[in-house]
């Protein structure tokens, strides 16, 4: 469903963190769009894993997503949100490089062949549908070997942002002391700044960018009207990835909103798998949807999702927990500045048997059931 202009004239248009007039700023709501990376369905690519599948049409939306997603984060880190792409224009190395990570071959940082095979180490055998958490994960996993962008990437479950948990992890030379207060200047880090090309030394040294997924269930079969207005906030905040979820069999990306209607990207074309040009250039006008975006009603969302936020510097998450504690009146999740005693592990809460029925309908509901996630998404 193409955005109509005569259907959002008057409503503000909002991509990952912008704000557009659809009155005057038609061109550049559609720039924003197409400069982002769009990962689809492909076919003709290596087999994953050497005999497995060479196409993942009908099962590889969600795998898409979660690459489109990671995608964005590396664009704000490597070429900045203002980035914008331009057909048959030169690209810039660092843009080759994002590209190079997810071309659809087994050693990519972050092909379709690494994302099924890390899978199978969340119980998700090659070829089946993943979930927007399994996803996360597996992206978390990941991103410790891309040495070039040094993320963190986290997954924070149970509902439950822990900041003390976060900055632990984005300066781990700090000690506990330090975490809140202010951290001695660093100089380099273990001697070596290997892709620091968009940062400066003593950014890098001090922080390493985020990656913050947050995975949510927002209702039981169909999402709760009370978290629609908190859910398109998010869009509106400059650390925005957006979301990924979808309608149930059908995953999409989510960039926006405009009015009631969540504006998205769709995995759903199958298109043929590409090849590096000499020099590591290559054809990459199918990395870009250069048609208006798609649409949906919000109220269509299916309820399981993962929210994504970049943070390049820790002034950045600073400035994002300040806009979580301040704009949302209905949080969907619970920011705190240290772990909560009543938070365990996801081992120990399978091993505990005496908790009511309510809780255990609501852990049940956070945890990665492989069958009920099937069913969901």
């Amino acid at each position: 469903h193409p955005i109509s202009p005569t259907q959002i004239s008057t409503e503000p248009v909002w991509i990952l963190g912008n704000e557009y007039s659809a009155l005057t700023e038609k061109e550049e709501i559609l720039s924003d769009v197409t400069s982002r990376l769009w990962f689809t369905y492909r076919k003709s690519f290596p087999p994953i894993g050497g005999t497995g599948p060479t196409s993942d049409t009908g099962w590889g939306c969600m795998l898409r997503c979660g690459q489109m997603i990671l995608g964005q984060a590396l664009m704000c880190r490597h070429l900045g949100r203002d980035w914008r792409w331009v057909r048959g224009q030169k690209q810039r190395q660092e843009y080759i490089s994002i590209l190079n990570a997810f071309i659809d071959k087994k050693d990519s940082y972050y092909s379709i062949h690494q994302i099924a095979q890390m899978g199978v180490g969340e119980g998700k055998p090659i070829g089946q549908w993943y979930g927007p958490n399994t996803v996360a994960q597996v992206l978390k996993k990941l991103a410790v070997f891309d040495t070039w962008s040094r993320l963190v990437v986290h997954v924070a479950m149970d509902n439950t942002v822990v900041i003390e948990e976060i900055k632990r992890l984005c300066m781990p030379w700090l000690d506990k002391a330090e975490v809140f207060g202010e951290p001695e200047r660093v100089g380099e880090l273990n001697g070596c700044l290997e892709g620091a090309c968009a940062l400066s030394e003593e950014e890098v040294a001090l922080w390493k960018p985020l990656v913050l997924l947050i995975p949510l269930r927002l209702g039981l079969s169909d999402i709760n009207g009370a978290y629609i207005e908190t859910l398109k906030k998010c869009f509106m905040l400059p650390q925005s990835l957006g979301v990924i979820g979808g309608k149930p069999n059908s995953a999409h990306y989510f960039i926006g909103y405009v009015g009631g209607e969540l504006i998205y990207l769709d995995p759903h074309t199958t298109q043929t798998a590409v090849e590096p040009c000499e020099h590591g250039q290559f054809p990459d006008d199918t990395y870009h949807c250069q048609h208006p975006p798609c649409r949906m009603h919000i109220c269509e969302l299916d309820p399981s999702i993962a929210v994504g936020f970049f943070c390049r510097t820790e002034d950045e998450f600073d400035d994002w927990c300040m806009r979580i504690r301040r704009v949302y009146n209905l949080p969907m999740f619970e920011l705190v500045d240290s772990q909560p005693s009543h938070l365990v592990g996801v081992d120990a809460i399978n091993l505990t048997p005496d908790f009511s029925d309510s809780e255990r309908l609501e852990r049940f509901f956070d945890s990665e059931d492989e069958e009920f996630e099937i069913l969901s998404l």
